[in-house]
């Protein structure tokens, strides 16, 4: 099965079932002497992991990860490193009910269709417990950039909409998002959460949502033209993360709407340098970094798995109706924010190894 690896200097490659004894991932191309300890993963394990809230999956995953490779006396050696994370909680008999029906929604018609046999239990490789890894990984990445760019770089996420309910983004403010369990930027918005997908959560459906992810501090000059942007890269890196029906950088669909004169960022000089006096285009331009904020935003689709009864199909060809149980996220967009920043840091963090392989 190809398709498991990512990144071209900074190599993430993937491996496990949500359902089998462990996940794990290896990633390649870390510089040598970076100080990395399992707790430096931890941390951002952590606000992934499920079973945080009553808005999350309650399955009872630790999340404990193990760094097999790659570390000696706590520091980074060049080898590729080896992370590893038991599956603890598993309950496949939630699943014997579907092993032979294809569920609208998710990845089981799909899978059977092009390799004649799928892990039914869960989802298997389709199924979002994969994204731990991609978490863990993205730690070690924020380790490169933060020895290369400096500590100052920042790579942050916040959910913006959960379904048709906006922010306020004249409430926007970066230390309420870790205070709510929806890590959202407005605390007027987050408490007005609680009762919409409490009333989702409790009719057996789910919500979609908007997760937007910011990095400040990133130098200008990263980024590969023609075919290799940054913002392509990105573009590839958050649409593949489980779920994820859309991918805007900067205005996105909303700057087609604007007339020429007002949706780009004009500039000016000031101290010497030239800045810029908006941001529409997401810190880039030509597909390279300006030293701006790169943003983008990911558009989530509600969660496929659901009580309420819904068509499907039969692996012989009946019709039937098809009812998920077991334990799954009301909105998994809520659990999607440390995912995007992972993949975000992932892109930046190759890319800034690729420009100081290319321009020192």
């Amino acid at each position: 099965m190809p398709g498991n690896s990512f990144g071209q200097l900074l190599r993430y490659t993937s491996w496990g079932e949500s359902h089998g004894p462990a996940i794990g991932c290896v990633v390649d191309g870390v510089p040598p002497k970076l100080p990395l300890t399992e707790a430096d993963i931890q941390h951002w394990l952590d606000r992934r992991r499920p079973g945080t809230s009553r808005f999350t999956s309650q399955r009872r995953e630790p999340d404990t990860v193990r760094i097999l490779s790659g570390v000696f006396e706590g520091v980074t050696t060049g080898a590729p490193i080896s992370l590893q994370i038991e599956n603890v909680d598993q309950r496949s008999r939630d699943y014997s009910d579907i092993k032979d029906r294809f569920r609208p929604g998710h990845a089981d018609f799909a899978y059977d269709a092009k390799y004649g046999v799928r892990d039914y239990r869960g989802g298997g490789r389709a199924s979002a417990r994969e994204t731990a890894m991609r978490v863990a990984a993205g730690a070690i990445a924020r380790k490169v950039l933060q020895a290369g760019i400096g500590k100052s770089l920042t790579v942050r996420g916040a959910m913006v909409r959960m379904g048709p309910h906006e922010i306020d983004r004249g409430r926007w403010d970066w230390k309420v998002v870790e205070k709510n369990p929806f890590w959202c930027p407005d605390a007027v918005s987050a408490k007005d959460w609680e009762g919409k997908l409490d009333e989702a959560r409790k009719a057996g459906s789910s919500l979609g949502a908007v997760v937007e992810v910011v990095a400040t501090g990133v130098p200008p000059g990263l980024g590969e033209p023609v075919y290799d942007k940054l913002d392509a890269a990105l573009a590839h890196a958050l649409m593949g993360i489980n779920a994820v029906k859309g991918v805007e950088i900067g205005d996105g669909f909303a700057g087609s709407a604007l007339p020429g004169e007002e949706a780009h960022d004009e500039m000016r000089m000031k101290g010497g340098k030239v800045t810029f006096l908006s941001n529409r285009a997401g810190g880039t331009l030509g597909g390279i970094s300006t030293g701006q904020d790169i943003v983008a935003r990911i558009a989530v689709k509600p969660t496929s798995s659901l009580l309420i009864p819904r068509k499907g199909v039969t692996t012989d060809g009946k019709e039937v109706d098809v009812v998920t149980k077991g334990r799954h996220d009301p909105c998994v967009g809520i659990r999607a924010v440390p995912v995007a920043e992972a993949m975000m840091a992932l892109v930046l963090a190759d890319h800034w190894l690729r420009f100081k392989a290319q321009c020192g």
